[in-house]
């Protein structure tokens, strides 16, 4: 058991913001869910519990982008989630880092702190149980610095898959408190049944 907090691998946030968004029709980044727009919204969310935040994002969306925010760029491409978690572990060796999804509108402060409070660091990976089909879900996960050549192992059997990784390693699997906060919206149906989740949460 580590005790010295200095032993304990600082946190960054990234919050997935690289996707085509083609089942939604429109950037699921730039959604106003919360007054500003959803990429935004994500990386304000993290702030308060990571050394520094960066959102995750394609050459192209990088005009306009509001530079009171970090971007990071693909160094693994059309790879979607698994490039952008690779290419955040790989530009901080020995940051852990917690991914979230863009199209998590749900998500709220108590899941990640539940999140961040349970993380162990003996494991590769740290997540919650999807209330939808009970597998890990990646894109609200901390993956730890040693997850990087794992990763890198799945890549070379060519999976690309992060569900898969959390599946096949040491990973450590949570119930969440709040299930709808899990809940990607990833269609125009979705998104209905989020907005009148929110409205019922005013």
């Amino acid at each position: 058991m580590i005790s010295k907090e200095t032993d304990v691998p600082k946190l960054n946030g990234l919050v997935l913001a690289g996707g085509k968004s083609q089942r939604m029709g429109n950037p699921k980044d730039k959604i106003n869910w919360h007054g500003k727009e959803q990429r935004y919204y994500a990386a304000d969310l993290l702030a308060p519990f990571c050394d520094e935040v960066f959102i995750f994002c394609r050459q192209d969306q990088l005009e306009n982008f509001d530079p009171n925010y970090n971007a990071l760029t693909d160094t693994f491409l059309n790879m979607g989630p698994f490039g952008g978690i690779l290419s955040a572990l790989r530009s901080q060796r020995d940051t852990a880092w917690l991914v979230v999804a863009c199209d998590l509108p749900l998500l709220d402060e108590k899941s990640l702190e539940f999140l961040i409070e349970n993380r162990n660091i003996e494991k590769a990976a740290t997540t919650y149980e999807s209330p939808f089909d009970g597998l890990p879900e990646p894109l609200i996960t901390i993956w730890e610095p040693k997850s990087y050549p794992l990763l890198l192992n799945f890549l070379g059997s060519g999976i690309t898959c992060p569900r898969k990784v959390l599946i096949n390693s040491d990973t450590l699997i949570l119930k969440p408190g709040n299930p709808d906060s899990l809940m990607n919206v990833n269609t125009p149906e979705d998104r209905e049944k989020a907005q009148e989740i929110l409205r019922k949460q005013i």
